[in-house]
């Protein structure tokens, strides 16, 4: 068992001989082995134990046995107590999810504090093949065919090569106890079904059948490198201008995206960190000829189908209303607006900047979004426009068309399109003396 897992370790680099390493210890056997099995490996050690208060006496217990293990290894245990079911309701997230975001964030900080490499975490063979098939329940890509990596970041896992079997074998050869968490022993969660009700039933069809699947997980590992760098350059070919992600919006090439092996695949890779589901990659993929316009929404982007354009960009709220009751320097959501008046008359080229005949503005102003039937007379053109054609015929996208900002004065006729064109009727002209000056900045 120690060969088995110094070979793992130093295959996969995941400890350095002459670091310090934090080890989170539960006090079950899959814990138990790890901190063993790592002190006999000559590593320095340092424990860590989480007391969650979720099982009553049980947790309270199994603290103890921790505490317990460390005095006799001679080795220093952290120990941190949490009210989980608080931090579940205030987040409003399940009791598993909360206890693995508080554990993990204390981890982190408490590795930084005392200078350790990584975290040790005692994840095994079983744990890996229930999160593949927990993936293929949900539906999942290649990303989750690969079941639970060596290393994640500074959190690493030794025993990810062995089974829960010869974990309990080991400690049953050496004489050493462990805990047992309850909860474990009920299927009232997905992953407890499977470890109780379903990988027994594999197994018996195949008393190798948690290998197998783990030994498959592996060689996904594998084609999972293969697989990401084809789709990074598919990706730069279908988004030559950048990708959309978390931060950036993007575009992607509906043309270039046609002439890939699957289009819906890099489609998959692509959206699916922006939230939008699989099913809606589906239906996206499979209506890329839609005309332009048809919209797509994620919790947190929103698409749109764009002459030949797959728009991506995270979901805004509308611009607010802003009203203006006299001239001077107003703070918009998007920037400073200026409105000064002046007699120095003279017509500015900058589009953003407005120069309107005083005399013909009345206050108040007041800058909104554009709204469905607004019209004006753009400048130099006979006659009015709806605002939305005007855009349409300037290509700008749907998008951009409803966070379009218009001027308007008191009796709520447009003066200036923002940053695009001013309405003819308030024009500069011979006669005019005082003039409107209007900028964002």
């Amino acid at each position: 068992m120690k060969h088995k897992i110094k070979d793992f370790i130093e295959r996969h680099r995941l400890l350095s001989p002459d670091k310090k390493q934090l080890v989170a210890v539960s006090g079950g056997a899959d814990s138990v082995a790890l901190l063993l099995l790592l002190q006999q490996l000559g590593y320095t050690l340092e424990a860590v134990h989480c007391n969650f208060h979720l099982r009553g006496d049980e947790s309270n217990r199994d603290e103890d046995f921790v505490r317990q293990l460390c005095e006799k290894l001679n080795i220093v245990l952290h120990l941190i107590h949490f009210d989980t079911k608080t931090y579940a309701e205030t987040h409003q997230v399940s009791l598993e999810m909360a206890a693995r975001a508080l554990r993990y964030r204390y981890f982190e900080q408490l590795r930084q504090d005392i200078g350790a490499e990584n975290v040790c975490v005692a994840h095994h063979r079983d744990d890996a093949v229930e999160t593949l098939l927990m993936n293929l329940l949900r539906g999942t890509g290649i990303h989750g065919l690969t079941g639970i990596r060596p290393r994640n970041g500074h959190i690493v896992r030794p025993l990810l090569d062995v089974s829960r079997q010869e974990i309990e074998d080991f400690l049953d050869s050496i004489g050493q106890p462990y805990v047992t968490d309850s909860t474990n022993l009920v299927d009232d969660v997905v992953r407890n079904k499977l470890r109780l009700n379903v990988l027994p039933l594999l197994k018996a069809i195949n008393p190798r059948a948690s290998e197998n699947i783990y030994k498959t997980a592996c060689r996904m590992s594998e084609a999972e490198r293969v697989f990401d760098a084809t789709m990074e350059s598919a990706k730069m070919r279908v988004c030559p201008l950048g990708l959309p992600d978390s931060q950036h919006d993007g575009s992607i090439d509906m043309t270039a995206l046609q002439q890939e092996p699957s289009p819906e695949y890099l489609l998959f890779e692509l959206l699916s960190p922006l939230g939008f589901s699989p099913d809606s990659i589906e239906q996206i993929a499979a209506h890329l000829d839609s005309p332009t316009g048809r919209e797509y929404q994620s919790d947190s982007h929103e698409l749109l189908v764009d002459r030949g354009q797959l728009l991506v960009q995270k979901r805004q709220p509308l611009p607010p209303v802003l009203r203006v009751p006299e001239t001077g320097v107003y703070q918009y959501a998007t920037g400073k607006l200026r409105v000064e008046q002046t007699n120095d008359v003279e017509i500015s080229r900058d589009a953003a900047v407005a120069t309107l005949d005083a005399a013909l503005v009345t206050f108040p102003l007041t800058v909104r979004p554009v709204r469905d039937g607004d019209r004006f007379h753009p400048f130099g053109m006979t006659g009015s426009r709806l605002v939305s054609d005007y855009l349409t015929d300037r290509k700008v996208n749907l998008f951009d068309k409803r966070r379009q900002l218009v001027v308007t004065d008191a009796s709520d006729t447009i003066l200036w399109l923002v940053g695009r064109r001013t309405d003819h009727r308030f024009r500069i002209t011979d006669d005019t003396s005082s003039m409107l000056r209007l900028s964002f900045c």
